[in-house]
Formats: C-alpha cells, structure tokens, sequence
C-alpha cells in the first residue's frame, strides 16, 4: 500500500474510532442524566377520569426466570386506570398456576387470562397476542416479555412520556413528530451465577446499553428491543410492516399487528414502521426493564446471539455488517494503527488507555443503568465476564454471519430477506 493510500486508510480509520466513541459517550451522558432521578409522576396522584387507560399484556410461554415477581410488578403500578391481560396458547402452560396465584393476591386489579392462539403466521409470539390485542379495553398498549420486571411508577412515567405536552413534540425538518412509541432499555441481571448469564449481563448493561441510548439520543434511525414497549392501537391498526408512507401503499395491504406475523423481530419493525410508515418519533422512559437473566450456559448465550445477529443481518444490512467495528477489541486495534501512524502515539500506550477508558465508561453506565448498585455477583465477577463478552463477540460475528438458521422456543425457523422467516422444523439445541 502506498504512503498516500495508508494515509488515507488511517485518516478513516480515526475518524470512525473518534465517531464511536462520539455515540458511546453521547450514550453515557444520557445514562447519567436521565437515570439518575426518576421523579414520580403527577398521573399516578390523578382521578381515573382524568388520566387514559393503558392495557398491559404480557405474552407467556413456560416458566422463565423471577416469573413470579416478573409479572407481580405488573399488579403494582402506581397508576389510577389499568389492566393486565395475560396471553398463554396452551390450556396446560406451565405459567398459568403462577398468574392465577397473582389474581388471588391482588383481587382488586383488574386483570385476566387470555387462553388461545391466534394463528397469523410464524411468529409465536405475535400469534398469542393477537387475542389480548383485540380484546384490550385501552387504546395504550403496553407489551412487557415475561421475562421483565418494573418499579412501580413506570407505568405513570410511560404514559407521561408517550403524551408530552405539544411543546415538547420533537421537531424534525421543521415539522413537530409525535411519540409514537415508548420504550425501556433493558438492565440485565443474573439470577444464577452462571457463565453464560453473567456474560449476557454484561453484554446487556455495558456496551449493548451504551450504544442503545447513543443511537437513541441523537435519533437518526428507529432502534427499538421490544422488552418493554408502549404504544397506542389505533396508530399500529394503520401499519402495514411495508416501512412504506401510508400515501404510497394499497388500501388493501394487511394492516395491524397481524402485518408483523411473519418477522420474528415484530417488536423492532414495529416501531421501524411507525418511525417510516407515519412518521413519529420514539422516547425513552427514565426507568429500566430488568430482564431477568435465568440459568444460561455458555452455549445458551452464543445461540442467543447468534439469533440476533442473524436476525438482523437481513433487516438491518449495513449496521449489522459495521458492527465488529464498533467493539473494543476491533475498534481499538484500529485506533491504535491510525494514531501511531498518523501522530505517533506507541501502541504501549494508546492499547491501555483504549481498554480502561472503555472498561470504566462501560462500569459506570451500568452503575447509573442499576442505580448505583452496580453487578450483584461483585465487580471482579462482572469484569471477568466483561472480558469473556468482548474476546467473544467477533468470532460469535463471523458465525453468525455466514448462517441463516435461529432455534427460538423450541422451534428453527430460516431468516429470508427483510427479516422475514419461514418455520423448518424443531429446534437442535
């Protein structure tokens, strides 16, 4: 390569090392401003007839990790008008002796039980909420996984969010977007202290996190996990999973959740498509969503990543195929070659100082994230398993990569192009 050609090549590769750390410390601003105080709602104080109902349903399948108090933080939102709906496909389903002891506990909360699917296509999940969609008194709709739990004023705080006052509609070229969808970063913790849950821990509430809220707080691009998601009906009724404006697609195209049936990341085109097909904005609460972290090995949490990856490497082609390059290891060496080149910084000191800049910034996210709790399992647990999360995630990547195949709830399904899938059998693993 030529001095000119290298040069080149190093000025790109310092200006993309200065670009991602840019998002990660605008996403570690955002982690200690907005985490910090989580003040309560006046919505929670006001009479029922002033404030607007929100329905919350809760998918369930199985008996996953803290289901117990999963779903009993559901029953104890400081809100005024709500209810819970919770959507099971099976008469026999193991959670269902759980719900009904949270029904006998709290008898004065209006909540049911939705039994039965509704089949629409190869998502299981979309086909168990299509019932409790229908049948939900509210048009807000607040669709926690059951493997989440949250503080009692999230509920307030969401519907604050999602209905902010008309000055503070977020302006975009020189029109005021509305807040089509709300949602909660999620705080992974680990119940068992496992290898694999403690590396998913990590990945969840370092890195993962960081990017999240940067990505989020300069809203470029919809970039949504659908762990806690709140939204209204009436604006998902008019989608029709097209990422198409309304004006250019056919009266008679399916509209409504059942249009998300076949991608497996419905919750994430969800709000991809009110971003593009209507044209609204999303926001983030104050609060987080703990996702309960259960008995995952080593090989549950590469197959879990895996199945993101692959997942998203046909939705999102260009952020899936840049994303090595935005993990320490990658990102660093790269840094270290342009800066040497360019400037003359020796590689003994750029490396440690990338590395512990990183590690500290990731450290204290996940302390503002927790609330100044930091890891359960001890700080020198959770860097070893920090560690592990980044000299895994390149070649977790490249397997990732070259396969089209996920196993999710005992079933394989192939990724097709757009992030739709087509179910081939049962699962190997």
């Amino acid at each position: 390569m030529s001095s000119s050609a290298q040069f080149w090549a190093a000025l790109v590769a310092l200006t993309w090392y200065l670009l991602v750390w840019f998002v990660g410390i605008i996403g570690w601003h955002t982690a200690r401003k907005r985490y910090t105080v989580r003040p309560r709602s006046p919505l929670a104080s006001s009479p029922p007839e002033q404030v607007p109902g929100v329905t919350i349903i809760r998918p369930l399948k199985g008996l996953d990790a803290n289901l117990f108090e999963n779903l009993e933080s559901s029953f104890t939102q400081d809100y005024p008008k709500f209810e819970v709906l919770f959507a099971v496909a099976e008469e026999d389903d193991q959670a269902i002796p759980v719900v009904k002891d949270l029904l006998a506990k709290y008898p004065h909360i209006d909540a049911s039980i939705v039994i039965g699917e509704e089949v629409v296509g190869v998502n299981p999940k979309v086909n168990n909420l299509m019932r409790p969609y229908k049948q939900a008194k509210y048009d807000i709709l607040w669709v926690m996984d059951s493997n989440v739990q949250v503080t009692h004023g999230t509920l307030a705080r969401a519907v604050d969010a999602l209905s902010p006052p008309e000055s503070s509609f977020i302006p975009t070229n020189r029109i005021k977007r509305r807040i089509g969808l709300v949602h909660h970063i999620p705080l992974g913790f680990a119940t068992e202290n496992v290898l694999g849950a403690r590396i998913d821990e990590a990945f969840l509430n370092t890195n993962h996190a960081k990017m999240y809220l940067g990505i989020n707080t300069l809203a470029i691009e919809s970039c949504v996990v659908g762990k806690s998601n709140m939204y209204r009906r009436s604006d998902l009724d008019r989608l029709t999973a097209t990422l198409k404006p309304l004006s250019s697609t056919s009266p008679l195209q399916p509209r409504g959740l059942q249009a998300f049936s076949n991608f497996l990341a419905e919750d994430n085109m969800i709000a991809t498509a009110l971003w593009h097909e209507l044209g609204l904005r999303h926001d983030l609460s104050c609060d987080v969503a703990q996702n309960a972290i259960g008995d995952m090995d080593l090989a549950g949490y590469i197959w879990r990543r895996v199945r993101w990856i692959r997942v998203r490497k046909y939705m999102v082609p260009p952020a899936t195929i840049m994303e090595p390059f935005t993990e320490s290891i990658i990102l660093g060496l790269l840094g270290a070659w342009a800066a040497h080149f360019l400037v003359g910084i020796p590689w003994w000191f750029f490396v440690p100082a990338h590395f512990g800049a990183w590690l500290l910034v990731d450290l204290d996210i996940f302390s503002k994230l927790s609330g100044d709790s930091g890891p359960q399992l001890g700080r020198w647990s959770f860097i070893q398993a920090w560690v592990y999360r980044e000299l895994l995630a390149f070649p977790i990547w490249v397997f990732a990569v070259i396969g089209n195949e996920v196993d999710w709830r005992g079933q394989r399904y192939r990724i097709l192009r757009n992030g739709l899938a087509k179910r081939v059998g049962t699962s190997s693993h």
